[in-house]
């Protein structure tokens, strides 16, 4: 029986293509920094660093912790004595970032409907931000986590994996004491949404146009469609 549902973020509940947010949010990080680093270096130890994260499996630390033992010492400084000028960037130039998100009206929908089924929510996605990062995207979906008491929302600094390993979905059922077929996930990345879930045995929708083709691999998502393709279904009792 359904108990719990897994929301991707980006490119799921809000319209993000990562191929112009990740440029944008880069440059103007860096930019921010620039009068302590050079843009380059800074990007290059940020990617570095990002790298190391992703191959967190699960048994180390947490990313935040793997991140900041690359990033920090690459900088030559200590995480204290830069935190103040990171905590300005994402309170005063981050948010210049929403306009590059299309905010889905079935977002709101689907939540909604979630809590009033009495589903654990879960907003699963990759966990390489940090939370403010996360919550104000989350913001921008309209689905805000000063109204939904999500039970779990997944960052860098509570996670020990990311979308690369099915230990990133293990650590999920662990926090929200479920099986995984007592989950679905509902993500647009089929490497991260789809293929990883699968050998833990959590069913995935994917969300992807209708017609568009498959990855040859042992995956097979319960449903394929668009945000709004999906809403109809669950409409539908798709999920009954």
């Amino acid at each position: 029986m359904l108990q719990a549902i897994l929301f991707d973020l980006d490119d799921t509940l809000i319209g993000n293509s990562m191929d112009t947010f990740i440029p944008a949010y880069l440059g103007a990080l860096s930019q921010h920094v620039s009068h302590k680093f050079s843009p380059q270096l800074f990007i290059d130890e940020l990617r570095r660093a990002t790298a190391a994260m992703d191959a967190n499996d699960g048994t180390g630390p947490t990313n935040k912790e793997t991140f900041d033992a690359v990033f920090f010492p690459a900088l030559g400084h200590e995480r204290a004595a830069l935190e103040p000028l990171f905590d300005q960037f994402y309170a005063e130039e981050f948010p210049k970032l929403r306009p590059l998100m299309q905010q889905r009206p079935e977002a709101r929908s689907l939540v909604e409907w979630a809590f009033a089924r009495g589903l654990q929510v879960v907003i699963a996605t990759n966990a390489i931000f940090p939370r403010t990062a996360i919550e104000q995207r989350i913001d921008w979906a309209g689905v805000p986590v000063t109204e939904f008491d999500y039970a779990l929302v997944t960052t860098y600094e509570n996670m020990h994996a990311t979308k690369s390993h099915t230990a990133y979905y293990c650590e999920i059922l662990d926090r929200i004491g479920r099986q995984p077929d007592e989950c679905v996930m509902i993500g647009d990345n089929w490497d991260w949404d789809v293929a990883r879930t699968a050998p833990v045995g959590i069913p995935a929708y994917w969300i992807a146009e209708p017609g568009q083709a498959r990855p040859a691999d042992d995956a097979t998502p319960i449903g394929q469609g668009t945000l709004a393709d999906f809403w109809a279904w669950v409409e539908s009792g798709g999920l009954a």
